[in-house]
């Protein structure tokens, strides 16, 4: 059966996004202030009523309104008026809320094995070799069974790596003095940002982002993002880990009817800002495999640019908003926006950037065979849920009816990396009394160091000893091995 087509804009005429090109991507894009969050709600709402669940992050606190009823809004009332939408009635989104921090939604976790080597490196902000010695590090973990899930795990397994460097060198290569100290300094100010609360258990279950409500609408899935995004490498190495996460799960389905899911990931120059050459091949990767999964990408931003050339080329379906030209970057950008729409003969594309208006935005998406429509000129029409934030009231009875309540905020700690490190180390130390005689017996710099660094530890441990497998996804490791459940 035909899923029925989604209202977006309205200019000449009625301008429709096809559910099943969704999945081929798109791209927002404008200045601050221009409409691009509206966009989005418009599109997710769409979505949402269609049965298709969504993700995105709420960076500046005004997504969650989606899960209100609209109204009560002059602006929209007049746009309602001006575009001549009939019988529009307002209805807000059956939402889920998350936050890494756990405190505007339900928290969201991964593991460190799961995150791997390639991704803490760049949070780890590790310079080629310090990313190598890092790499050998979770190699050593993986060879041992030491599975490395949050970062007391890492913590402890990077001192017991440096603390034996000499054993290891031969099979593994070199591992410096300064690298490992690199990376200890790096792990102490990812936990100064907070980031230790993402790494723990329970692991986020994929399959909790694509539920639908009792009335078969698509759950909208906002991550309270206002916090996070102050450490934007955590904010966008968390949204790609997530991203990945979605290919590595979810089965292929070919051509579909509508998407599974549409990831909308905004403000995301932060993705390839520094990006080293390896995550950035993972990342278009990523970017076009996963519509093979049925999940559609799109992505918000101020200017095209910041998207590089190999992921924009991806994108089909496009929004954009006004940009302006204050410099020549600026002027390069209109042009470049201008010419990666098809040809209206009727339209001055690049005039047009300069001149829209806020809600007003130059649209173009995939028609039946996958090309590109026609540039046309127009505006967003109104979301049917309420523009701008919620009250903490209001988001805490959302999270209370939320159909996860209460399983994420049950932390787990089971034995992992750290507890069997700390058992070694007891186990050589209690050793050392029974054979080394009492009045020759001297501390063992090696074992207080590293006791002294166990006890120094907080954060909790996940995983079993029993059944030990090793998790690493397609962004867990610089070779891309498949995971192994």
């Amino acid at each position: 059966m035909a899923v029925a087509s989604l209202l977006v804009a309205k200019g000449k005429s009625e301008i429709y996004a096809l559910p099943k090109m969704l999945n081929r991507h798109g791209l927002i894009a404008g200045a601050t202030g221009t409409g691009k969050t509206v966009s989005l709600q418009v599109i997710a709402e769409n979505l949402s009523k269609i049965g298709v669940p969504v993700f995105a992050a709420d960076v500046k606190g005004d997504l969650a309104g989606i899960s209100q009823p609209g109204g009560n809004n002059p602006k929209v009332a007049e746009r309602i008026k001006q575009l001549g939408l009939k019988d529009f009635a307002f209805e807000g989104c059956p939402v889920t809320f998350w936050d890494v921090f756990g405190e505007q939604g339900h928290p969201i976790r991964a593991t460190v094995s799961d995150m791997g080597p390639l991704l803490l490196a760049r949070l780890l902000n590790l310079n080629e070799t310090q990313a190598g010695v890092l790499a050998i590090i979770f190699k050593i973990a993986d060879d041992n069974g030491l599975l490395l899930l949050d970062l007391k795990d890492l913590r402890a397994m990077v001192q017991y790596v440096g603390d034996n460097a000499a054993q290891f060198r031969t099979e593994y290569g070199n591992i410096s003095a300064a690298s490992v100290g690199a990376i200890q300094r790096g792990l102490l100010q990812l936990e100064q940002q907070g980031a230790d609360k993402f790494f723990g258990e329970p692991m986020l279950d994929i399959q909790d982002l694509l539920q639908t409500d009792s009335r078969g609408n698509g759950m909208v899935n906002i991550i309270a993002a206002d916090k996070l995004f102050q450490s934007p490498k955590v904010y966008s190495t968390f949204l790609l880990w997530l991203l990945a996460e979605l290919y590595e799960n979810l089965p292929e389905v070919g051509d579909l009817e509508k998407p599974k899911l549409v990831f909308f990931f905004d403000e995301a120059h932060l993705l390839f800002n520094d990006a080293p050459q390896a995550l950035m091949e993972k990342i278009e990767l990523v970017v076009r495999l996963v519509r093979s999964k049925g999940v559609g990408v799109f992505f918000i931003t101020q200017n095209p640019l910041d998207i590089p050339d190999i992921v924009l080329g991806q994108l089909g379906n496009r929004v954009q908003h006004a940009l302006r030209a204050y410099t020549p970057r600026d002027q390069k950008a209109v042009r470049a926006a201008a010419e990666t729409f098809r040809v209206n003969p009727e339209l001055d594309t690049e005039k047009a950037i300069l001149e829209l208006g806020v809600g007003e935005a130059l649209v173009s998406f995939l028609d039946e065979k996958g090309v590109p429509g026609i540039v046309q000129r127009a505006f967003i029409v109104p979301p049917h849920s309420q523009i701008g934030a919620i009250t903490p009231q209001q988001r805490q009875q959302i999270m209370r009816q939320s159909l996860v309540a209460g399983h994420y905020e049950r932390t787990v700690d089971r034995e992992s990396a750290y507890e069997l490190l700390k058992q070694r180390a007891e186990q050589a130390a209690r050793q050392k009394e029974v054979t080394q005689p009492k009045a020759t017996r001297a501390p063992s710099r090696q074992t207080d160091d590293l006791m002294t660094a166990f006890m120094k530890s907080a954060g909790r441990a996940i995983a079993s000893q029993a059944g030990r497998e090793i998790t690493r996804g397609i962004l867990g490791s610089l070779l891309g091995t498949s995971r192994r459940r």
